[in-house]
């Protein structure tokens, strides 16, 4: 009788596993020089177009690493990052500009790893920007151009760099950055206080400070001074999310991508020089939560859930994914001319442009489909919950746990 009793006791106890979930890396779309690690039996194939699992990460890394070791997965435009735990940070790709921080300009055809640990990365089109666990920001890659401007590095001097070096400016103020955006040909840094730095090519008002000269170095933008909680930046031009959910855009507009409205003419020419709080009648009383940027559009997610997107020449100000009216989504993530989102559920949904400048098809993961104007679910993640996705110009990633 005891020991029956005893039994029972333990059939009503709750018993909570602390095994890690089983992590997995998917790619997707047309590998540039190695920015996607493609399975060893499609190494000759250009485009994957449906996500595929990455089985062999270890070969990649050149040493024994498990996926749930990954940090975080960055797309760049034609290159990617991979970070891990311990601040090892792996690049690969289109490298023209020595963006990769590796010491040349030839195209980084396997992960290499980069000397200094790293906290999180930002990929940019001719420039890539790091930061350090310790908050220290490091750029590489070109630093000026005679047809574009100069300072893209923030380095006081617009000279290029083949190696990742230290933005020394910030450490003298006292700065520490929380997060690096590299645009096309300005950097946007996100300091540990909430205040929001640029530096590089005035062009378009880009720099958010209402003038249109180039800067050397990081300096503030003086409306977003504190309570920032993230900023994202497509080709020429800055959002910035605050803590009360609002969100702020400024810079390039030729394709409605600021999201502000017909108030402003939108042609080849078409700026904003001061960030501008997104106003839009479809935003009013909803609090945004998250936000990402492509080449000319960009998306946001709201507290409930709502997913909203707009430039592209086709939308002037935010409007909602009414495909996903029922489905709460949590994360968004912007490539080229394509939108990436995840639900609560961890299933991952895309739209847009299946085919861009630099992808014949497959940046949706929907196989031959070539173009989407409502989000669809990608099915060959069935089974599968997406934790974090990124969005390239022509290539993405997920992280997955089994569902």
């Amino acid at each position: 009788m005891r020991n029956n009793a005893f039994i029972r006791r333990l059939s009503r106890r709750r018993f909570v596993s602390t095994a890690t979930p089983k992590q997995s890396l998917y790619m997707w779309g047309t590998d540039h020089h190695g920015s996607i690690c493609k399975p060893k039996d499609r190494q000759d194939e250009k485009v994957l177009d449906i996500p595929t699992r990455v089985e062999n990460l270890a070969e990649y890394l050149a040493e024994s690493t498990d996926v749930s070791e990954i940090q975080q997965v960055v797309c760049g435009p034609t290159d990617t990052a991979i970070v891990l735990q311990n601040g090892t940070c792996y690049v690969a790709g289109d490298n023209k500009f020595g963006q990769l921080g590796v010491g040349h300009t030839q195209p980084v055809s396997k992960l290499t790893a980069l000397p200094v640990r790293v906290q999180s990365i930002s990929l940019g089109v001719h420039t890539a920007g790091l930061i350090t666990k310790e908050g220290d920001l490091y750029t590489a890659g070109l630093g000026s151009s005679l047809s574009s401007g100069t300072g893209f590095l923030g380095q006081g001097e617009g000279n290029s760099s083949l190696q990742f070096q230290r933005v020394d400016s910030l450490v003298e103020d006292g700065c520490y950055a929380k997060q690096v955006q590299m645009s096309e040909y300005h950097t946007t840094v996100l300091t540990t206080e909430g205040e929001v730095l640029s530096c590089g090519a005035g062009s378009y008002g880009r720099l958010g400070n209402l003038e249109t000269n180039d800067q050397l170095y990081l300096e503030p933008v003086e409306l977003l001074t504190q309570g920032v909680l993230a900023i994202a930046g497509g080709k020429g031009f800055t959002l910035a999310l605050m803590e009360d959910g609002v969100l702020y855009a400024w810079g390039r507009n030729h394709k409605g991508q600021l999201g502000l409205g017909f108030g402003l003419a939108v042609d080849m020419y078409a700026m904003q020089s001061v960030p501008e709080p997104i106003q839009a009648d479809e935003l009013l009383g909803r609090r945004v939560v998250k936000m990402a940027a492509g080449h000319s559009h960009a998306a946001c997610v709201t507290e409930s859930g709502e997913l909203f997107y707009w430039g592209m020449s086709l939308y002037l100000e935010p409007v909602r994914m009414d495909s996903l009216l029922h489905t709460r989504i949590v994360d968004v993530a912007c490539g080229q001319d394509y939108t990436l989102a995840v639900d609560e559920d961890g299933k991952l949904y895309s739209f847009g442009q299946g085919q861009t400048l630099t992808s014949k098809r497959g940046v949706l993961g929907l196989g031959s489909v070539g173009r989407a104007d409502q989000a669809v679910w990608v099915e060959a993640l069935d089974g599968k919950k997406v934790t974090q996705v990124s969005a390239g110009w022509s290539h993405a990633a997920c992280l997955v746990e089994d569902a």
